[in-house]
């Protein structure tokens, strides 16, 4: 399966179908198999690029803290972009995957044509509550060096059958990317000017009220909160998932640059 080397560390991408480009971030500590469910509904009309962060799945686990970082995470997605030969594409994810999306778009808004943000938030603007999520992420981190790839055993579906090759890259990422330093990509919410799509699980108790943030800050969002479904709704309501992205998907403007993407 195809890889580009970032610097030496190779991430694992996977293409399906032909068309608009659409781009999905997996969450943190799961794999692009996530969306494996989603492959043929979204395969049939769009260019579909699946990928492993790097730590996670069939990507590198460099030993090295310096090589986990959003910034990194947002080149990566790029260099993907570029090696499918994608100048734009919608720009999806769930959890870490939505907030790495939102955070392409802070760093290249020409290159996202639609925003697709799953059970995820913008971060927080208050240094406590950016304080205490960290301190969660360091206490995973810790657990995983501690624990092995043991303790995904007890996590949310999509994590816990999620395949790794070990737990150090996974604590690693925790520390470097799922970690916040500021309130930079929360700031950006008025100012994206392209579609938005917030999807949310009825029962994601800790994501409802971020939701209810982004949909209200972004100009133009849509918000969709799907029944009987958690943190992994495309997992736990497969159908009712694609019946809110799908039409979405669709009603999106033509792109008079289509022919370049």
């Amino acid at each position: 399966m195809p890889r580009i080397d970032r610097d030496g560390v190779n991430i694992y991408y996977e293409v399906h179908g032909e068309g608009p480009p659409l781009l999905l971030t997996h969450g943190y500590s799961s794999t692009s198999a996530m969306w494996h469910g989603q492959v043929e509904a979204f395969a049939r009309d769009h260019k579909l690029i699946l990928w492993d962060m790097r730590g996670h799945g069939q990507s590198d686990y460099p030993d090295d803290p310096s090589a986990y970082s959003e910034a990194l995470t947002v080149g990566d997605m790029a260099a993907i972009l570029d090696a499918v030969g994608a100048k734009r594409a919608i720009i999806g994810g769930l959890s870490l995957g939505g907030y790495m999306s939102l955070a392409f778009y802070r760093a290249h808004p020409d290159r996202a044509r639609a925003l697709l943000i799953i059970d995820t938030g913008p971060g927080f603007k208050k240094d406590d509550a950016r304080e205490a999520w960290n301190a969660r992420a360091l206490a995973t981190a810790d657990r995983l060096d501690r624990e092995g790839l043991e303790m995904l055993k007890s996590a949310t579906r999509e994590r816990a059958t999620a395949s790794h090759r070990n737990a150090n890259g996974l604590a690693l990422a925790a520390r470097g990317m799922l970690t916040q330093r500021d309130a930079r990509v929360m700031e950006l919410l008025p100012d994206i000017k392209v579609p938005s799509l917030i999807v949310v699980g009825a029962d994601d108790t800790p994501f409802l009220a971020a939701s209810d943030y982004m949909a209200a800050k972004i100009p133009g969002a849509q918000k969709v909160v799907i029944p009987a479904a958690g943190h992994a709704v495309n997992i736990d309501q497969p159908k009712a998932f694609v019946d809110a992205v799908a039409p979405f998907l669709k009603n999106l403007p033509a792109q008079v640059d289509q022919a370049r993407t």
